[in-house]
């Protein structure tokens, strides 16, 4: 019996079973990614909105009663918002400090002044990585651009060529790795364990990297060539100074987080029950809320105070944080809402028995599933939202490295080609100054080789998992 079909097999005893026949149920789901795709990329409907109207399409399609369909969407608003509205709340707030306190900058200044100008693209490339970690791709972009304008001018390797790797790193942390919100979403509606994908994450994410950042970038540079734009030519070092905290400190409080989990996963495989007192602390200090509270107000001493901040600033930074994340947070809380109706309908059970028929590969499907959507709607946090919510029916039965290689399909999926109907693809017009078309040979195709390594990276680990 394959992997999959026990994974079909231990599904159907806890999935709904189906409220209307299979054709039904299609029509349905079809109908509800319809709705939510014309919304957002013809109609221009926030994707809050759009979700709730996708997931009142598929319960009204599928034969479900209006107040069975709003307990079901309820019930997954609430419990997605429960999950991981604390985790994105934090996160923001755990990124807003290492913005405010100079803590980026230091990094950034660390890393590339002692990089020659040949690995120039790979320093770049890390940079993006360690800065995407905590933070949010757009919040990443805004805060590197000055930084990419000026070795770009300095190296004269060229915008691209330096800026591409940046991108990719920055991409690839928000696609693959945790506390970002999509990750997030996949691992809450398939209930993978975090630290297992953290890790596995980190290890798909670094080839990725490597492939879409600077190597790809090489080329690109050679493709197009843009002027370096005049915007932030100042160098940051000529304005006020202000106190930094020092580089050992401040990588000590981006992977504080990181470590917490990691430890609390490899605490499940290497020790043993003997030692339930050790197992039991690295279970607590690893839960996600918990790493990532402890994160946060030890970054309030090591960047906030350590920058010089007071208790106020301190106070207004963290709050600062919040009001931007309250669309990202709602748009997520939909998500789990709309996931909840597919799940109710029981099409998640129709979609688990036909993959099993055509024996298709799971991390295949995930990952066409996401880029489909992707491609529709524009939104990497949407795609896997709706990826995860229908391929709920066919992880239930696999292990914990394998569910957490179906979340990583899907964020692979998730940014595949960014084009028009991306926000991030104007940003980056933008910043970097060139056409639509010099922004489709550029971010469009760093994006797909990401999308694409990072299946490729995921299936080989599927070989051994």
């Amino acid at each position: 019996m394959t992997t999959l079909q026990t994974a079909v097999l231990a599904a159907d005893a806890e999935l709904p079973e189906p409220i209307a026949p299979g054709w039904q149920l299609i029509v349905a789901a079809l109908a509800g990614i319809a709705v939510i795709v014309v919304a957002i990329t013809i109609a221009k409907v926030h994707p809050f909105l759009a979700l709730i109207g996708g997931a009142a399409t598929v319960g009204i399609v599928a034969g479900e009663s209006i107040p069975t369909l709003l307990e079901s969407f309820t019930d997954g608003f609430g419990s997605t918002a429960a999950g991981v509205g604390i985790l994105i709340a934090l996160g923001a707030m755990f990124a807003k400090l290492l913005a405010d306190s100079g803590g980026a900058d230091e990094i950034v200044d660390t890393i590339v002044g002692h990089a020659s100008p040949r690995m120039l693209p790979w320093a770049m490339a890390l940079v993006g990585a360690i800065i995407g970690l905590p933070m949010f791709f757009e919040i990443g972009l805004v805060l590197l651009m000055p930084v990419i304008y000026l070795v770009a001018r300095r190296s004269g390797l060229g915008l691209i060529t330096i800026g591409i790797p940046a991108l990719a790193g920055l991409s690839a942390m928000h696609g693959f790795v945790p506390p970002h919100p999509g990750p997030l979403v996949a691992i809450d509606a398939l209930g993978a364990d975090l630290g297992t994908t953290l890790a596995l994450g980190v290890l798909v994410a670094v080839p990725t990297i490597i492939v879409a950042g600077p190597l790809f970038g090489t080329f690109a540079g050679r493709w197009v060539t843009v002027p370096i734009p005049d915007t932030f030519a100042a160098d940051p070092a000529d304005g006020p100074t202000t106190r930094r905290p020092s580089f050992a400190i401040t990588m000590f409080s981006v992977l504080l987080p990181v470590v917490l989990m990691l430890g609390k996963a490899l605490a499940e495989i290497f020790v043993d029950d003997e030692n339930q007192i050790v197992r039991q602390v690295l279970d607590v200090l690893g839960t996600p809320v918990i790493a990532l509270l402890i994160a946060v107000v030890v970054a309030m001493f090591t960047l906030g105070r350590g920058s010089g901040m007071n208790r106020d600033t301190i106070s207004k930074c963290t709050g600062a944080a919040l009001p931007a994340i309250a669309g990202i947070l709602l748009i997520v809380a939909a998500g789990g809402g709309f996931k909840q109706v597919l799940v109710d309908t029981g099409i998640g059970t129709l979609l688990a028995d036909w993959a099993t028929d055509v024996n298709v590969s799971v991390l295949l499907l995930a990952w066409t599933l996401a880029a489909l959507i992707r491609l529709a709607t524009g939104s990497a946090t949407v795609a896997t939202i709706t990826a995860s919510s229908l391929m709920l029916g066919l992880v239930d039965g696999l292990s914990s490295g394998e569910t957490s290689l179906v979340v990583l399909a899907i964020g692979a999926g998730s940014v595949f080609l960014s084009h028009v109907n991306d926000a991030g693809f104007w940003l980056v017009k933008e910043y970097f100054g060139m056409s639509v078309g010099q922004t489709f040979k550029t971010w469009s195709m760093m994006e797909t080789v990401l999308s694409v390594a990072g299946l490729i990276v995921v299936l080989l680990l599927g070989l051994v998992i």
